[in-house]
């Protein structure tokens, strides 16, 4: 099967996740998107996470459930150790070895990848699907980065041109804090389980 893998926090999971995943899945005619809330990403301090994995798995999965196409993958979430990109790809590359992965970043992660840890092992385990506005400018810097990436890694990375959302799970939290109305930006299963929960409201700081 051809897989696209998304990863982040998912603090909350919202609609412009949802959108990406039915972009890539469509653009790449792919069988599944597996999203994969991270447990303890190497980029972010556990401080600045403001649910448990628990609750994030729990929302994806019910952001996810209207949607054959989509599954939730609790490998990261699941584990105890900082989970490094490098790592899980390599695990899912022996693991399911009849399986061919695509891995979905944005422009700022694609500009960066090689300060991420072991950038070489990522490549060879996944196709990068590089997500992007319209924009010529930001187009043009990551074809340079695609052209640099490929001589001295042999990486695979294909671009996908798409129309994100703009608002982050950062803004949203802070909506939420604030009494604003987010129901146009989070499934309405997800901002249930946030209420239900009692996730992200205004005592405490981010």
């Amino acid at each position: 099967m051809k897989i696209g893998i998304m990863g982040g926090t998912f603090d909350p999971i919202h609609n412009g996740h949802l959108m990406l995943g039915h972009a890539a899945f469509r653009a790449f005619h792919l069988d599944k998107i597996w999203f994969m809330p991270n447990g303890n990403p190497p980029h972010k301090k556990s401080s600045t996470i403001k649910s448990s994995a628990q609750d994030r798995m729990e929302m994806t999965r019910r952001a996810i459930a209207p949607y054959p196409e989509f599954e939730l993958q609790p490998y990261e979430a699941l584990r105890q150790e900082v989970s490094c990109s490098y790592q899980t790809m390599e695990y899912f590359h022996v693991q399911y070895p009849d399986d061919e992965f695509y891995f979905i970043i944005g422009a700022d992660s694609l500009m960066a990848i090689e300060s991420w840890v072991h950038p070489e092992r990522l490549f060879p385990t996944c196709t990068i699907l590089a997500t992007y506005r319209d924009e010529i400018r930001t187009k043009e810097a990551m074809l340079e980065q695609i052209r640099h990436l490929n001589q001295k890694y042999h990486a695979k990375i294909r671009l996908l041109e798409t129309s994100l959302m703009p608002v982050s799970s950062h803004e949203l939290r802070a909506k939420m804090k604030a009494g604003v109305p987010v129901e146009a930006y989070i499934p309405a299963s997800v901002e249930t389980y946030i209420q239900e929960q009692n996730l992200y409201k205004k005592e405490g700081k981010e």
